[in-house]
Protein backbone atom coordinates (compact mmCIF):
# COMPACT_ATOMS: atom_id res chain seq x y z
CA UNK A 1 0.00 0.00 0.00
CA UNK A 2 2.79 2.59 0.70
CA UNK A 3 4.14 1.98 -2.82
CA UNK A 4 0.66 2.43 -4.28
CA UNK A 5 0.41 5.82 -2.55
CA UNK A 6 3.80 6.91 -3.82
CA UNK A 7 2.89 5.83 -7.36
CA UNK A 8 -0.41 7.73 -7.16
CA UNK A 9 1.43 10.90 -6.15
CA UNK A 10 4.00 10.56 -8.91
CA UNK A 11 1.33 9.82 -11.52
CA UNK A 12 -0.58 12.97 -10.55
CA UNK A 13 -3.72 10.99 -9.84
CA UNK A 14 -4.29 12.90 -6.59
CA UNK A 15 -5.19 16.01 -8.57
CA UNK A 16 -7.02 14.29 -11.44
CA UNK A 17 -10.31 15.93 -12.39
CA UNK A 18 -13.20 13.45 -12.41
CA UNK A 19 -14.23 14.74 -15.85
CA UNK A 20 -10.75 14.19 -17.25
CA UNK A 21 -9.57 11.47 -19.62
CA UNK A 22 -7.21 10.21 -16.92
CA UNK A 23 -10.08 9.57 -14.50
CA UNK A 24 -12.34 8.08 -17.17
CA UNK A 25 -9.57 5.64 -18.09
CA UNK A 26 -9.12 4.79 -14.40
CA UNK A 27 -12.85 4.10 -13.99
CA UNK A 28 -12.86 1.97 -17.16
CA UNK A 29 -9.85 -0.03 -15.91
CA UNK A 30 -11.48 -0.76 -12.54
CA UNK A 31 -14.67 -1.92 -14.26
CA UNK A 32 -12.68 -4.28 -16.46
CA UNK A 33 -10.70 -5.59 -13.47
CA UNK A 34 -13.95 -6.37 -11.63
CA UNK A 35 -14.89 -8.48 -14.64
CA UNK A 36 -11.49 -10.18 -14.95
CA UNK A 37 -10.64 -10.75 -11.28
CA UNK A 38 -14.05 -10.98 -9.54
CA UNK A 39 -15.97 -12.37 -12.54
CA UNK A 40 -18.56 -9.60 -12.63
CA UNK A 41 -20.57 -9.94 -15.88
CA UNK A 42 -19.50 -7.49 -18.57
CA UNK A 43 -23.00 -6.02 -18.88
CA UNK A 44 -23.28 -5.19 -15.16
CA UNK A 45 -22.75 -1.56 -14.12
CA UNK A 46 -20.14 -0.59 -11.52
CA UNK A 47 -20.77 2.59 -9.51
CA UNK A 48 -18.80 4.28 -6.75
CA UNK A 49 -20.40 5.51 -3.52
CA UNK A 50 -19.09 6.82 -0.22
CA UNK A 51 -19.71 3.59 1.69
CA UNK A 52 -21.80 0.44 1.79
CA UNK A 53 -24.19 2.22 4.14
CA UNK A 54 -25.05 4.86 1.54
CA UNK A 55 -26.30 2.09 -0.72
CA UNK A 56 -29.12 1.26 1.73
CA UNK A 57 -30.68 4.61 0.93
CA UNK A 58 -29.92 4.55 -2.80
CA UNK A 59 -31.57 1.15 -3.31
CA UNK A 60 -34.85 2.10 -1.64
CA UNK A 61 -35.17 5.61 -3.05
CA UNK A 62 -34.09 4.80 -6.62
CA UNK A 63 -34.77 1.12 -7.37
CA UNK A 64 -37.57 -0.24 -5.17
CA UNK A 65 -40.91 0.45 -6.89
CA UNK A 66 -43.43 -0.83 -4.34
CA UNK A 67 -41.57 -2.40 -1.39
CA UNK A 68 -38.56 -4.51 -0.46
CA UNK A 69 -38.55 -7.70 1.62
CA UNK A 70 -35.51 -8.22 3.87
CA UNK A 71 -34.14 -11.53 5.16
CA UNK A 72 -31.59 -10.95 7.93
CA UNK A 73 -30.10 -12.34 11.13
CA UNK A 74 -27.84 -9.63 12.55
CA UNK A 75 -27.37 -5.96 13.35
CA UNK A 76 -26.37 -4.73 9.89
CA UNK A 77 -29.27 -6.50 8.21
CA UNK A 78 -31.54 -4.90 10.81
CA UNK A 79 -30.06 -1.47 10.13
CA UNK A 80 -30.65 -1.96 6.40
CA UNK A 81 -34.34 -2.74 6.88
CA UNK A 82 -34.69 0.18 9.30
CA UNK A 83 -33.22 2.58 6.71
CA UNK A 84 -35.56 1.16 4.07
CA UNK A 85 -38.62 1.47 6.31
CA UNK A 86 -37.79 5.10 7.02
CA UNK A 87 -38.05 5.83 3.28
CA UNK A 88 -40.77 3.29 2.46
CA UNK A 89 -43.05 2.20 5.35
CA UNK A 90 -44.33 -0.72 3.22
CA UNK A 91 -40.97 -2.46 3.71
CA UNK A 92 -41.19 -5.81 5.54
CA UNK A 93 -38.82 -8.60 6.46
CA UNK A 94 -38.00 -11.91 8.08
CA UNK A 95 -35.65 -12.13 11.08
CA UNK A 96 -33.88 -15.48 11.43
CA UNK A 97 -31.45 -16.82 14.01
CA UNK A 98 -27.70 -16.85 13.37
CA UNK A 99 -27.53 -20.64 13.04
CA UNK A 100 -30.80 -20.87 11.10
CA UNK A 101 -30.56 -21.59 7.39
CA UNK A 102 -33.08 -19.81 5.17
CA UNK A 103 -35.92 -22.24 4.47
CA UNK A 104 -36.54 -21.21 0.88
CA UNK A 105 -39.30 -23.77 0.31
CA UNK A 106 -41.41 -22.11 3.01
CA UNK A 107 -40.66 -18.52 2.05
CA UNK A 108 -43.80 -16.61 1.17
CA UNK A 109 -42.84 -13.26 -0.31
CA UNK A 110 -45.94 -11.51 -1.67
CA UNK A 111 -46.41 -9.89 -5.05
CA UNK A 112 -46.15 -6.35 -3.66
CA UNK A 113 -42.43 -6.88 -2.94
CA UNK A 114 -40.33 -6.24 -6.05
CA UNK A 115 -36.92 -6.43 -4.32
CA UNK A 116 -35.62 -9.16 -1.99
CA UNK A 117 -32.81 -7.85 0.24
CA UNK A 118 -30.28 -10.29 1.71
CA UNK A 119 -27.24 -9.72 3.89
CA UNK A 120 -24.97 -12.34 2.35
CA UNK A 121 -22.22 -11.90 4.95
CA UNK A 122 -23.37 -10.48 8.28
CA UNK A 123 -20.34 -8.89 9.89
CA UNK A 124 -21.97 -8.45 13.31
CA UNK A 125 -22.64 -12.12 14.08
CA UNK A 126 -20.25 -13.82 11.62
CA UNK A 127 -22.90 -15.52 9.50
CA UNK A 128 -23.37 -16.04 5.77
CA UNK A 129 -25.94 -16.96 3.14
CA UNK A 130 -24.28 -19.46 0.74
CA UNK A 131 -24.51 -19.01 -3.04
CA UNK A 132 -26.61 -22.20 -3.20
CA UNK A 133 -29.33 -20.55 -1.11
CA UNK A 134 -29.24 -17.42 -3.26
CA UNK A 135 -29.72 -19.67 -6.27
CA UNK A 136 -32.77 -21.27 -4.66
CA UNK A 137 -34.26 -17.84 -3.96
CA UNK A 138 -33.56 -16.70 -7.52
CA UNK A 139 -35.22 -19.83 -8.92
CA UNK A 140 -38.30 -19.38 -6.71
CA UNK A 141 -38.72 -15.65 -7.40
CA UNK A 142 -37.26 -15.01 -10.86
CA UNK A 143 -39.42 -11.92 -11.41
CA UNK A 144 -38.08 -10.07 -8.35
CA UNK A 145 -34.80 -8.18 -8.10
CA UNK A 146 -32.36 -9.49 -5.49
CA UNK A 147 -30.17 -7.03 -3.57
CA UNK A 148 -27.15 -8.46 -1.74
CA UNK A 149 -24.97 -6.94 1.00
CA UNK A 150 -21.44 -8.31 0.60
CA UNK A 151 -19.63 -5.66 2.65
CA UNK A 152 -17.33 -8.16 4.37
CA UNK A 153 -17.16 -10.83 1.66
CA UNK A 154 -16.72 -9.17 -1.76
CA UNK A 155 -13.10 -9.67 -2.76
CA UNK A 156 -12.75 -12.61 -0.38
CA UNK A 157 -15.14 -15.27 -1.64
CA UNK A 158 -16.33 -16.20 -5.10
CA UNK A 159 -19.67 -14.50 -5.73
CA UNK A 160 -22.00 -15.60 -8.51
CA UNK A 161 -23.19 -12.17 -9.61
CA UNK A 162 -25.81 -13.68 -11.92
CA UNK A 163 -27.78 -14.73 -8.82
CA UNK A 164 -28.42 -11.12 -7.84
CA UNK A 165 -29.22 -7.79 -9.44
CA UNK A 166 -27.83 -5.37 -6.85
CA UNK A 167 -24.55 -6.02 -5.06
CA UNK A 168 -22.68 -3.65 -2.79
CA UNK A 169 -19.64 -3.52 -0.53
CA UNK A 170 -17.03 -1.28 1.09
CA UNK A 171 -13.32 -1.55 0.42
CA UNK A 172 -11.97 -1.69 3.99
CA UNK A 173 -12.73 -5.39 4.52
CA UNK A 174 -11.65 -7.99 1.96
CA UNK A 175 -10.05 -5.44 -0.38
CA UNK A 176 -7.68 -4.46 2.45
CA UNK A 177 -7.94 -0.72 1.79
CA UNK A 178 -8.55 2.40 3.88
CA UNK A 179 -12.23 3.14 4.48
CA UNK A 180 -14.05 5.81 2.50
CA UNK A 181 -15.16 4.10 -0.71
CA UNK A 182 -18.14 1.92 -1.52
CA UNK A 183 -19.07 0.04 -4.68
CA UNK A 184 -22.53 -0.63 -6.10
CA UNK A 185 -22.99 -3.21 -8.86
CA UNK A 186 -26.20 -3.39 -10.92
CA UNK A 187 -27.53 -5.93 -13.40
CA UNK A 188 -29.24 -4.74 -16.60
CA UNK A 189 -32.59 -5.61 -14.96
CA UNK A 190 -31.79 -3.36 -12.00
CA UNK A 191 -30.79 -0.53 -14.34
CA UNK A 192 -34.01 -1.00 -16.32
CA UNK A 193 -36.15 -0.81 -13.17
CA UNK A 194 -34.24 2.26 -11.99
CA UNK A 195 -34.92 4.00 -15.28
CA UNK A 196 -38.58 2.96 -15.21
CA UNK A 197 -39.03 4.36 -11.70
CA UNK A 198 -37.31 7.57 -12.83
CA UNK A 199 -36.40 8.89 -9.38
CA UNK A 200 -34.33 12.06 -9.68
CA UNK A 201 -33.54 15.24 -7.84
CA UNK A 202 -31.40 13.96 -4.96
CA UNK A 203 -27.65 14.13 -4.59
CA UNK A 204 -27.35 10.35 -4.87
CA UNK A 205 -30.26 9.60 -7.21
CA UNK A 206 -29.28 6.50 -9.12
CA UNK A 207 -30.43 7.78 -12.51
CA UNK A 208 -28.07 10.73 -12.08
CA UNK A 209 -25.26 8.35 -11.14
CA UNK A 210 -25.92 6.03 -14.09
CA UNK A 211 -26.04 8.94 -16.53
CA UNK A 212 -22.50 9.86 -15.55
CA UNK A 213 -21.27 6.26 -15.29
CA UNK A 214 -22.09 5.64 -18.95
CA UNK A 215 -19.19 7.98 -19.74
CA UNK A 216 -17.04 6.49 -16.93
CA UNK A 217 -17.56 9.62 -14.85
CA UNK A 218 -19.15 10.18 -11.45
CA UNK A 219 -21.95 12.50 -10.38
CA UNK A 220 -19.81 14.04 -7.64
CA UNK A 221 -16.16 14.68 -6.90
CA UNK A 222 -15.17 11.14 -5.95
CA UNK A 223 -12.51 9.52 -3.80
CA UNK A 224 -10.06 9.40 -6.70
CA UNK A 225 -7.23 8.07 -4.56
CA UNK A 226 -9.45 5.28 -3.23
CA UNK A 227 -10.46 4.30 -6.77
CA UNK A 228 -6.81 4.30 -7.83
CA UNK A 229 -5.84 2.12 -4.85
CA UNK A 230 -8.70 -0.24 -5.69
CA UNK A 231 -7.30 -0.56 -9.21
CA UNK A 232 -3.86 -1.42 -7.89
CA UNK A 233 -5.23 -4.00 -5.45
CA UNK A 234 -7.26 -5.64 -8.21
CA UNK A 235 -4.26 -5.71 -10.52
CA UNK A 236 -2.12 -7.48 -7.94
CA UNK A 237 -4.53 -10.09 -6.62
CA UNK A 238 -5.17 -13.47 -8.28
CA UNK A 239 -8.59 -14.34 -9.67
CA UNK A 240 -11.25 -14.67 -6.99
CA UNK A 241 -11.54 -18.47 -7.10
CA UNK A 242 -7.94 -18.76 -5.88
CA UNK A 243 -8.50 -16.23 -3.06
CA UNK A 244 -11.72 -17.98 -2.08
CA UNK A 245 -10.03 -21.37 -1.93
CA UNK A 246 -7.22 -20.03 0.25
CA UNK A 247 -9.61 -18.33 2.68
CA UNK A 248 -11.83 -21.41 2.90
CA UNK A 249 -8.85 -23.57 3.82
CA UNK A 250 -7.63 -21.04 6.37
CA UNK A 251 -11.09 -20.67 7.92
CA UNK A 252 -11.25 -24.44 8.36
CA UNK A 253 -7.95 -24.30 10.27
CA UNK A 254 -9.29 -21.46 12.43
CA UNK A 255 -12.47 -23.35 13.21
CA UNK A 256 -10.51 -26.47 14.18
CA UNK A 257 -8.25 -24.38 16.38
CA UNK A 258 -11.23 -23.04 18.33
CA UNK A 259 -12.99 -26.43 18.48
CA UNK A 260 -9.90 -28.01 20.00
CA UNK A 261 -9.59 -25.45 22.80
CA UNK A 262 -11.05 -26.36 26.18
CA UNK A 263 -12.89 -23.09 26.85
CA UNK A 264 -13.65 -21.23 23.62
CA UNK A 265 -16.57 -22.08 21.33
CA UNK A 266 -17.69 -21.16 17.83
CA UNK A 267 -20.31 -18.41 17.95
CA UNK A 268 -22.23 -19.96 15.04
CA UNK A 269 -22.62 -23.74 15.49
CA UNK A 270 -24.15 -24.34 12.05
CA UNK A 271 -21.35 -24.64 9.48
CA UNK A 272 -23.81 -23.86 6.67
CA UNK A 273 -24.54 -20.40 8.05
CA UNK A 274 -21.03 -19.67 9.35
CA UNK A 275 -19.13 -16.93 7.52
CA UNK A 276 -15.96 -17.72 5.57
CA UNK A 277 -14.41 -14.29 6.12
CA UNK A 278 -15.35 -13.46 9.73
CA UNK A 279 -15.15 -16.02 12.53
CA UNK A 280 -17.14 -15.43 15.70
CA UNK A 281 -15.79 -16.95 18.93
CA UNK A 282 -17.71 -17.02 22.20
CA UNK A 283 -17.06 -17.78 25.85
CA UNK A 284 -17.74 -16.41 29.31
CA UNK A 285 -17.45 -12.66 29.72
CA UNK A 286 -14.37 -12.98 31.93
CA UNK A 287 -12.66 -15.38 29.50
CA UNK A 288 -13.32 -13.20 26.46
CA UNK A 289 -11.93 -10.17 28.29
CA UNK A 290 -8.85 -12.17 29.34
CA UNK A 291 -8.16 -13.50 25.83
CA UNK A 292 -8.55 -10.11 24.18
CA UNK A 293 -6.14 -8.47 26.62
CA UNK A 294 -3.59 -11.27 26.34
CA UNK A 295 -3.71 -11.15 22.53
CA UNK A 296 -3.25 -7.39 22.58
CA UNK A 297 -0.28 -7.71 24.96
CA UNK A 298 1.23 -10.14 22.44
CA UNK A 299 1.06 -7.49 19.73
CA UNK A 300 -2.07 -8.72 17.96
CA UNK A 301 -5.66 -7.52 17.86
CA UNK A 302 -9.04 -9.23 17.90
CA UNK A 303 -12.28 -7.60 16.80
CA UNK A 304 -14.77 -7.11 19.60
CA UNK A 305 -18.17 -8.73 19.48
CA UNK A 306 -20.83 -6.44 18.03
CA UNK A 307 -23.77 -4.96 19.91
CA UNK A 308 -25.30 -7.37 22.43
CA UNK A 309 -22.62 -9.94 21.59
CA UNK A 310 -19.77 -7.66 22.65
CA UNK A 311 -19.20 -8.90 26.25
CA UNK A 312 -19.18 -12.61 25.41
CA UNK A 313 -17.53 -12.84 21.99
CA UNK A 314 -14.79 -11.64 19.70
CA UNK A 315 -14.39 -11.80 15.93
CA UNK A 316 -11.42 -12.85 13.80
CA UNK A 317 -11.14 -11.31 10.34
CA UNK A 318 -10.14 -13.85 7.70
CA UNK A 319 -9.43 -11.23 5.05
CA UNK A 320 -6.98 -11.70 2.14
CA UNK A 321 -4.63 -8.94 3.32
CA UNK A 322 -3.93 -10.86 6.54
CA UNK A 323 -0.96 -13.12 5.95
CA UNK A 324 -0.86 -16.83 6.74
CA UNK A 325 2.05 -16.15 9.09
CA UNK A 326 -0.04 -13.66 11.08
CA UNK A 327 -2.91 -16.11 11.28
CA UNK A 328 -0.63 -18.97 12.32
CA UNK A 329 0.74 -16.80 15.13
CA UNK A 330 -2.79 -16.07 16.37
CA UNK A 331 -3.86 -19.72 16.20
CA UNK A 332 -0.76 -20.81 18.12
CA UNK A 333 -1.72 -18.34 20.82
CA UNK A 334 -5.41 -19.28 20.98
CA UNK A 335 -4.87 -23.05 21.14
CA UNK A 336 -3.71 -22.64 24.76
CA UNK A 337 -7.24 -21.78 25.86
Amino acid sequence: MPQYLQDAYEAGILSANHRSAAFMNLYREVHQLFCEKLHMPEDYSLLFTSSATENWEIITQSIVESASYHIYSGSFGKKWINFAQHINPETEGLKIEADQAIDVSNLNIGEKFDVIAITQNETSNATQVPMEVLEEIRDKYPEKLIAVDTTSSMGGIALNFSLGDIWYASVQKCFGMPAGLGVLILSPRAVEQTERKGEKGRYNSLNFMLENARSFQTHYTPNVLGIYLLKRVLQDIPEIQHISSRLNDRMHQLEQCIIQTSSLRLLVPNSETRSKTVLGVTGTESLISEVKKAVEDAGMQLGSGYGPLKPTSFRIANFPAITDEEMDKLMSFLKNY
